[in-house]
């Protein structure tokens, strides 16, 4: 039996390139891609800054897990990817902002690169209805 999905698609240039959707919703599961700190046109907002991109990717997420009729405490987990490691406690103090009473599993993995030079962080996130 095939499980029914919803797609969301964000509208960024990458999503047709790379054949992906933003966020799918698989029975009582949502999987949000990794995400960043963009713009709907997939500008990189805040260059430089760790922390306000990762308060625009969290945002991202927000708008999509909204799309599907949830929000950020339907997040059962999260997987951040961060370019420069030293850069945690940045990182770290924006999830808290958002996650800080939800308390998701997480994971901070450091990258060499994203997809795009600018781009500091990236989150991915499971939640459930």
């Amino acid at each position: 039996m095939k499980t029914k999905r919803t797609k969301i698609f964000s509208g960024t240039p990458w999503e047709p390139l790379a054949g992906y959707s933003r966020a799918v919703q698989a029975g009582e599961t949502v999987h949000v891609s990794g995400t960043t700190g963009t713009d709907p046109s997939g500008k990189v907002l805040a260059p430089g800054d760790a922390y306000a991109q990762t308060v625009q990717a969290v945002r991202n997420i927000e708008n999509a897990l909204k799309r599907l009729g949830l929000g950020l405490e339907n997040v059962v987990r999260t997987r951040i990817f961060l370019t420069d490691i030293d850069r945690w406690q940045e990182v770290a103090k924006a999830h808290a902002e958002f996650f800080g009473e939800i308390h998701p599993a997480t994971s901070l993995i450091g990258v060499s690169r994203l997809i795009d030079p600018e781009m500091l962080v990236e989150i991915e996130a499971t939640a459930v209805v």
